[in-house]
This record gives structure tokens, sequence and C-alpha cells, in this order.
């Protein structure tokens, strides 16, 4: 499947408005979002693609590069954009009802993350230092933001378990189209299963 590297686009999108909300005084308060986001409803999107420091940036930044170009390999660009906008939209429409103003990428790179978490749960990945299966990583990701709502700090943990949620739905539609290329297959969750699913249909 050939890769157009949407994924690097939408990287470069942010840190362009990112620019733009140094240079510009009242940029970021135009698009963020917050309680106007109803009757002004394109803040629903624009508030991904803003950040609200250097080091939110880089972090989401290196997240939506490194796993993002796996899923974008994966599905193809278009459908990697359709659940980038997809998770990032709905986790905002979620927590605009819990949070007076947000912004950044985190709801759309979560759902990436929840995306992956079904079509390569077994990929290695680093999570706090250790490395884990990819299924492992999102049970303490999900953990930790689910502590953080009960903890709360400046950190959108809802419209994090949003996106990753929403993405887990896109995984598991995916899959099952995938899936479905051959009538009779059972995908049986022991390791040699799932790798040989993964060699077999996700390459």
């Amino acid at each position: 499947m050939k890769v157009k590297y949407i994924t690097l686009i939408l990287a470069g999108v942010c840190i362009f408005f990112f620019m733009l909300q140094l240079l510009i005084s009242g940029f970021t308060d135009i698009f963020v979002l917050n309680q106007s986001s109803w009757v002004q409803p394109w803040r629903f999107v624009t508030s991904i693609f803003l950040h609200g420091s250097l080091g939110h940036i880089l972090s989401n930044m290196f997240a939506l590069v490194i796993f993002g170009l796996v899923l974008e390999s994966i599905i193809g660009s278009k459908r990697f954009l359709l659940i980038f906008l997809g998770s990032g939209i709905l986790a905002n429409l979620i927590a605009i009802n819990f949070y007076t103003s947000s912004l950044g990428a985190s709801g759309a790179i979560f759902g990436i993350l929840g995306a992956l978490i079904i079509l390569k749960p077994l990929m290695m990945v680093w999570a706090s230092g250790v490395p884990v299966p990819m299924f492992i990583a999102g049970i303490l990701w999900i953990a930790a933001d689910l502590i953080g709502v009960f903890a709360p700090s400046e950190v959108a943990n809802i419209a994090h378990l949003s996106g990753i949620a929403i993405g887990l739905v896109y995984g598991i539609y995916f899959r099952m189209k995938y899936m479905n290329k051959e009538k009779g297959t059972i995908i049986r969750l022991n390791e040699d299963s799932m790798r040989n699913w993964e060699d077999h249909y996700l390459r």
C-alpha cells in the first residue's frame, strides 16, 4: 500500500500553527476549544492543531510521527486521516463537556494509538521506559488517564480516554475488514497466531 506520509504533513501543520501562536497575539484565543465552540464549530477542528507549550508540541509530534507513520503504512493515508480527524473532533466534542478550554492533538493521537492496539497488538513500544507489546502499553496509558481523571491536572485526561476509545472502534472495524478478506479466518489470542495474522494481513 503506497504511503503518502500525511502524518508528516499533519505534524507540519501543527508546527506551523504553533509558530503562529507564538508570533500573533490572540491567535490561540480565536481557535482554541472553549464554550464558544458550540456557536463557532471550527474550534472543534482547529484546536487539534494548537499546543500550549514547547514541551507539549514536542511530545505530541514525537508520538504522532512515530505511531502515525506505522498506522498510515497499514491502512493508507485516507483512512489514517479519517482516524486522526475523527478521533480528534469526537474527543473534543466529549471534552468540551468537562473542561472550560482545551487544545492539542492528544485526542487525535490517542485515536491512532487505539487503532494500533487492535491492528498491531504485539508491536513492541516503550512505555514508562520499559519495552512492552502495544496492547500492554495501551492498558498502562488508559490506567494512567483514569487515575488522572480523579487527580485533576492541566492534562485533559478525558480527551485522551475518548480518543483511545474511538481509535479502538476504528481498529476493530479495520481489523474485521481485513479478516473478511478470507472467510473462516479466526484470530486466536496467542503469540504465534497473532504474529502470523500480522505478517499475512498487515504488510
